[in-house]
């Protein structure tokens, strides 16, 4: 996740959900932003607190200076009884300014969705909601995770509401994600120990996919972490994929040192174009 996204993730379970707030939270603090958590209505400030570690002196300092709030939909909306996407938007803009007053580089919320039984809110009111609130992220100063439960949302819902962000998360951290394309293979997620032997075969297999075309465009730019060994299989099938003229890897400023670091000239098919993350 980047600055400026407007995420969808769904979870099954809890411990799942509490693994994204937190990293999201932690993540946000560490940058300088300031961080709204809307948790669901039946979980209490105290578990939400405990989990984000209350007690630790780095904690102790972002609540005692407001960096991190806790909040409900209920109370952003405050005159309103009822939601409205505009409602919404309004009180957003007006804490995301709030937040740059204050000092800090943007402003993140991790909004679960569980408010919307809680307030009776309606599906397609939503739906209006999260596919037309592109104007809140534009100068990337706001952030925002919704999180769906999959136990309770319906799957039709669930499907819409994913087609209304334009990211949408790995359910669980640690998660790696393959996305083949028309000559192309995205990576998402993380490349290490635990997702080396699938980042091996999800290579292998989109070069088996462009053999005939003999180029294929590999796409590392989504993904949070990269291994040595992750790094040097994939030279090592690039240079092993005597069917292709040409293999373009896209990565972003430390992969490319590490793919260089490693011998990238060691394969005249291979092209390296680095990014700058945000």
């Amino acid at each position: 996740m980047r600055a400026g996204d407007h995420c969808f993730v769904s979870y099954g379970d809890d411990e799942s959900n509490w693994d994204v707030l937190t990293t999201f939270a932690w993540t946000g603090l560490a940058r300088g932003e300031k961080v709204m958590v809307f948790a669901a209505p039946r979980v209490s400030d105290d578990e939400v607190w405990s989990r984000l570690e209350a007690d630790s002196p780095s904690m102790a300092r972002v609540r005692a200076r407001g960096q991190l709030v806790l909040t409900s939909m209920r109370s952003l909306i405050r005159p309103d009884r009822d939601f409205t996407p505009e409602r919404q938007w309004q009180r957003i803009r007006e804490e995301t300014a709030l937040a740059g007053r204050q000092g800090y580089t943007g402003l993140r919320t991790f909004i679960d969705m569980h408010w919307v039984p809680d307030l009776d809110a309606d599906i397609d009111v939503m739906t209006h909601r999260e596919s037309h609130a592109g104007h809140l992220f534009t100068d990337g100063s706001y952030s925002e995770i919704c999180a769906y439960d999959r136990r309770w949302f319906d799957e039709d819902v669930l499907a819409r509401m994913c087609r209304a962000h334009p990211v949408n998360l790995l359910t669980r951290l640690g998660e790696l994600r393959a996305v083949y394309g028309d000559g192309s293979l995205r990576l998402i997620g993380e490349a290490d120990l635990a997702t080396g032997e699938q980042f091996g075969a999800a290579v292998g297999e989109a070069l088996t996919r462009t053999a005939d075309a003999g180029k294929l465009v590999v796409d590392l730019t989504r993904l949070s972490f990269l291994s040595v060994r992750c790094a040097d299989d994939l030279l090592r099938l690039v240079r092993a994929a005597d069917g292709h003229d040409r293999v373009e890897v896209c990565c972003e400023s430390g992969q490319l040192r590490v793919l260089r670091a490693l011998g990238e000239h060691g394969s005249a098919r291979l092209v390296l174009t680095g990014t700058e993350r945000r």
